[in-house]
């Protein structure tokens, strides 16, 4: 018996070398993979500039007082090179940013109300519960507004009554202090 000759997976062509199916991985990367990427570099970024106020605080300036040019000229390296780098995760940002939006561009936006999940509801009863919950949370929301305002003309006029106390014990206690 023979076997039957092997069929590639790539119809009949050689498979792609190794360095051509990484190339391809990394441009299919995942718009979520970019994001936490994204998150990464801003936090470098973050971590980097903490880094560069950090060295300024130390240097000294130049007023006169005598300076170790060793010790500066270290500093100035250190300063130079966290710029350098700094320089370079903003334009990797920049980077992630473009593919994040040209990965994003043909999606379509979906309102965030529809994002939220909600314990006991499926889409269509979500759909009718938000046409009938609309008119009850509107009159709700001016409830609780007319409350408030009832709540600060309170507030005031418990304030007025206080002042008035103040005002009251203030003058019992300069008449109590005349007497004396």
């Amino acid at each position: 018996m023979t076997t039957p000759p092997l069929v590639s997976p790539f119809g009949g062509q050689p498979p792609p070398p190794p360095q051509q199916q990484q190339a391809q991985a990394a441009r299919d990367v995942n718009t979520a993979s970019l994001c936490r990427i994204g998150q990464e570099t801003v936090q470098d970024i973050v971590l980097r500039t903490m880094e560069i106020f950090q060295l300024l605080r130390n240097m000294q300036l130049p007023n006169g007082v005598t300076y170790q040019p060793n010790t500066h000229q270290d500093r100035l390296g250190k300063l130079q090179e966290h710029l350098r780098m700094l320089s370079v995760l903003f334009r990797k940002l920049r980077l992630v940013y473009d593919k994040c939006n040209e990965n994003c561009a043909g999606m379509e936006s979906i309102p965030p109300e529809q994002l939220i999940p909600f314990v006991e509801d499926d889409n269509s009863k979500h759909e009718d519960r938000s046409a009938s919950q609309n008119r009850p949370a509107t009159e709700e929301r001016r409830e609780i507004l007319e409350v408030n305002k009832k709540l600060k003309q309170k507030n005031q006029q418990l304030k007025q009554i206080m002042d008035q106390l103040r005002n009251l014990i203030w003058e019992i206690n300069s008449m109590l202090a005349v007497r004396s």
